[in-house]
């Protein structure tokens, strides 16, 4: 491995320092103190220089063998970002120009005892406009992101991280650098480059099959025979193929039976609330000729997935929904993003955190999007590990793109490494060919001329059908591919790929976004068969934002607030948005006053995301007005990629902001959901059990004045059916306000959940009658919270005098997440738990405790 320490320096070696290798050069000049923080105040603006320059990393090692005893030498690089020459000994191997690619250099002539080797890297951002410059056939756009964004142009010309150069809720960084591993290979004869198992169940016989793909180098220039050996202990499934290698660069594909009489008792992974993530360990043996053998340790998992897109009865167009293990699955959660703009700070226990912190707030799936990367190996891990499902995206994303023929061998090389290097994860159910892009070309976001639109049509179905789509088939016959999200699916495909309304209800996915309605008001929202983006966003706490700003810049109209906000007009979207529910902060104290703008925000962006994903929920069995079946609710966004204000549930760092207190409960397996129509008052039970429950409906009536409720309803065996939503309760808010006497819509809240026995029960939810600004007899709350510790988490027991809505509990920077929060608090008393990530004390927790309910915000 080459791992390690390198030289780094400038273009005209001003500069030059040690860097570590995976890294990049921003982190470098960080860690060795010659800049500051990159995402300190303006510094993303600051350190535009870095990008412009063209950096080198080099260093010298020694070959730790005997290069005459190899037939083969290799020197790969898992990941190179992006453009750049490599030399060994000052002899070229090569160049590079794709971040998503693997690169394999033969040094077999060029290696001697002792080595220096040479990464020349260009500018990208140099780089992408030369490129876009050359491009003389037609213009790509778009050409440059929004001002706002404060970004770089051009980025659809570089296969690179399309969001380094700066997004709507990120900043531009357009690193350069060696970002995944780099070593040298040696090898006699053969040598295994590719390894993949694909589960497959043939209904018939009722029986799991493997197809077990190698990749091998054959140096010899003679065929080699030999033996492989498969063996699963557990499913006492052992096989032997005798196989023959020719020389040169090829495939072998063994098919292995599971043992018919074990092939019943295979436990399938599950996605996370549907049962297990059971995986097999497996050895495969390679016994060849000439005595060398390589062994292969893996886990094996069981699971089969399908896109299902058929009629409905009652509903023009046709569902889109998946079924998994022949079982259909509601598919709950979110959008990921580069959960940093430097890729060598993202670790195993970032991504750790994020992922189980998805997995905590009841989600079992995540999108993959298309303008971050393919993420590393141990996030897939992970994802299999826990059970959260990825909809994985190519990385092309709101824009159009190059089909010119380098670009497409660069791409074609790209896809067929991706798709081999995941192809065996059981967390990956669907490949995606981009995002947006179908869209941007039917609603001509570019504002393309009528007659050139061909030209463009044509590129699209070059890149995504010909190449993307061929390839992904020719490699993995598993799993669904869809061109585009959003797509109509096989509607877009019975119009040449390109369906006139992407956006359409009645086919596909669909992404929603609307900051200028009532985000409380669900008939805002479409009636999709498949919600795979959608969302409002907040400002990370005040915890977070500390860190990188300075006490200037706290203030909603600060010039650092208008700059981390890369979304046009979004810090008044938010306020608009605030503005018709709740009263706006008048705080005399602008720091008390930001802080309460923060709190607010986060109010705001949970409750409108609870609204809009409790609607996709109680809409997945009724078909009305020909919509509905909605299978799927991925809100934008799961994390964050520095401290901003933006879509996400998550901060940057991993603190949960209230949305993603909110998912916990609606995406809970079992919950109840109210919503009005005409007066009248509904109530759906929502379930993902693999069973039916009759169950208890809680209704509480409270006035914000009293902690004493002032009517309660018991309705007794109320039939919840499995995996589907149904009608429940029905009642005119009328009758139901003179039923409790002295009630209006401003004085009164309802409060509801299903409880059977066994200890079922779903979450406590609300339904506000009118807006919290108008609410009458709302009094401010005396807050309290006593500390303990118990074993290895910590317990907070609150108490109120009186009813406190949106309470919410803030340990500042300690790191860890509670039980609950962002809560109504109906009773006295609660208890709500802390899991702290790190170590933490009773005392720490409790000096660090911040509590604000609703009447806080002055």
């Amino acid at each position: 491995s080459l791992r390690g320490s390198w030289r780094l320096r400038s273009g005209n070696g001003s500069v030059s320092l040690r860097a570590e290798v995976p890294g990049c050069v921003h982190t470098a000049l960080l860690c060795r103190g010659l800049i500051q923080d990159p995402y300190y105040r303006f510094n993303d603006v600051m350190y535009r220089w870095i990008s412009l320059d063209n950096w080198t990393y080099s260093r010298t090692f020694k070959t730790p063998f005997d290069v005459r005893k190899w037939q083969k030498v290799n020197l790969v690089f898992e990941g190179v970002d992006t453009v750049a020459q490599i030399l060994l000994n000052n002899v070229t191997l090569g160049r590079t120009d794709n971040m998503f690619n693997r690169y394999s250099f033969d040094i077999t002539s060029v290696i001697q005892e002792v080595n220096f080797v040479e990464v020349r890297f260009s500018s990208a951002v140099s780089y992408a406009a030369e490129q876009s410059r050359c491009h003389k056939a037609h213009s790509i756009p778009p050409a440059c992101p929004p001002p706002v964004q404060k970004g770089e142009c051009h980025v659809n010309f570089i296969r690179k991280e399309q969001c380094s150069f700066s997004w709507d809720w990120g900043p531009s960084f357009p690193t350069q650098g060696i970002w995944k591993d780099v070593r040298i290979e040696a090898y006699n004869r053969y040598h295994l480059i590719y390894f993949s198992i694909t589960p497959f169940f043939v209904k018939s016989a009722q029986q799991w099959y493997l197809e077990v793909e190698s990749i091998f180098d054959v140096v010899s220039s003679k065929p080699i025979a030999g033996l492989v050996a498969v063996n699963i202990p557990k499913l006492q499934t052992q096989q032997t193929f005798s196989v023959k290698l020719q020389p040169g660069e090829g495939s072998i594909v063994l098919l292995v039976n599971i043992n018919k009489v074990r092939s019943a008792e295979v436990e399938a992974w599950w996605p996370n609330g549907h049962g297990k993530q059971t995986g097999y360990n497996m050895t495969t043996t390679f016994m060849m000729e000439a005595g060398c053998q390589i062994e292969k340790f893996s886990k094996v998992y069981f699971r089969t997935v399908e896109l299902v897109q058929e009629p409905i009865p009652g509903s023009p167009g046709l569902s889109f929904y998946f079924r998994i293990n022949g079982r259909p699955i509601f598919i709950k959660g979110s959008n990921w993003i580069p959960a940093d703009s430097f890729q060598d700070r993202v670790t195993y226990d970032t991504l750790r955190l994020l992922l189980k912190s998805a997995a905590d707030a009841n989600m079992n799936a995540l999108r993959v999007w298309g303008g971050g990367v393919y993420e590393q190996d141990e996030f897939y891990d992970i994802c299999d590990e826990i059970g959260i499902m990825i909809w994985q995206d190519f990385m092309f994303a709101c824009a159009l793109y190059p089909t010119n023929q380098n670009y497409l061998e660069s791409v074609r090389a790209e896809v067929s490494h991706q798709v081999r290097r995941l192809k065996s994860h059981p967390s990956v159910i669907l490949w995606s060919g981009n995002n947006e892009n179908e869209a941007a070309i039917a609603s001509n976001w570019f504002s393309i001329p009528y007659p050139d639109m061909g030209v463009y049509i044509k590129d699209y179905v070059t890149l995504y059908v010909k190449n993307i789509r061929e390839i992904v088939l020719s490699e993995d016959k598993s799993r669904p591919f869809v061109a585009s999200s959003p797509t109509n699916g096989l509607e877009s495909v019975k119009e040449g790929w390109l369906s006139r309304d992407p956006y359409d209800t009645h086919y596909g996915d669909t992404h929603f976004y609307d900051y200028n309605s009532d985000c409380w008001n669900w008939t805002v929202y479409p009636k999709t068969r498949f919600a795979s983006e959608y969302g409002f966003q907040s400002w990370p706490s005040f915890s977070t934002i500390e860190k990188i700003s300075s006490p200037e810049d706290w203030s909603y109209t600060s010039n650092f607030s208008l700059h981390r906000q890369h979304h046009e007009g979004g810090n008044i979207q938010m306020l608009q948005e605030i503005g018709r529910h709740f009263k706006l902060p008048q705080s005399p104290d602008p720091v008390k006053q930001f802080k309460d703008m923060i709190y607010l925000t986060q109010v705001m962006q949970a409750q409108c995301v609870k609204t809009e994903t409790e609607f996709y929920r109680f809409s997945q069995s009724e078909i009305i007005n020909g919509e509905g079946h909605t299978m799927g609710a991925l809100y934008w966004q799961l994390n964050d990629i520095w401290q901003a204000p933006s879509w996400a549930s998550l901060e940057y760092g991993g603190k949960w902001k209230l949305l993603h207190y909110f998912a916990q409960n609606f995406f809970a397996p079992l919950l109840p959901v109210a919503y009005e129509d005409k007066g009248m008052l509904n109530i759906y039970g929502v379930s993902d059990l693999h069973e039916d429950h009759k169950l208890t409906l809680r209704v509480v009536v409270h006035a914000w004045s009293s902690l004493e409720p002032v009517c309660t309803l018991a309705k007794d065996s109320v039939t919840v059916k499995a995996q589907s939503a149904v009608p429940i309760y029905k009642e005119s808010i009328s009758d139901l306000l003179e039923r409790c006497r002295n009630c209006t819509r401003k004085s009164c809240i309802i409060t509801f959940c299903l409880v059977g026995e066994d200890g079922l029960q779903s979450p406590t939810n609300h339904y506000f009658l009118s807006s919290l600004k108008d609410a009458v007899g709302l009094e401010k709350t005396q807050l309290s919270a006593s500390v303990s510790q118990q074993d290895d988490i910590y317990i907070f027991v609150l108490q109120t005098t009186a009813i406190a809505p949106f309470v919410t509990l803030d340990v500042g920077s300690i790191k860890g997440r509670f039980s609950d929060n962002g809560f109504l608090m109906t009773e006295k008393k609660k208890m709500v738990v802390f899991y702290p990530w790190e170590p933490t004390s009773v005392e720490e927790l409790e000096s660090s405790l911040i509590l604000t309910s609703l009447l806080d915000v002055v």
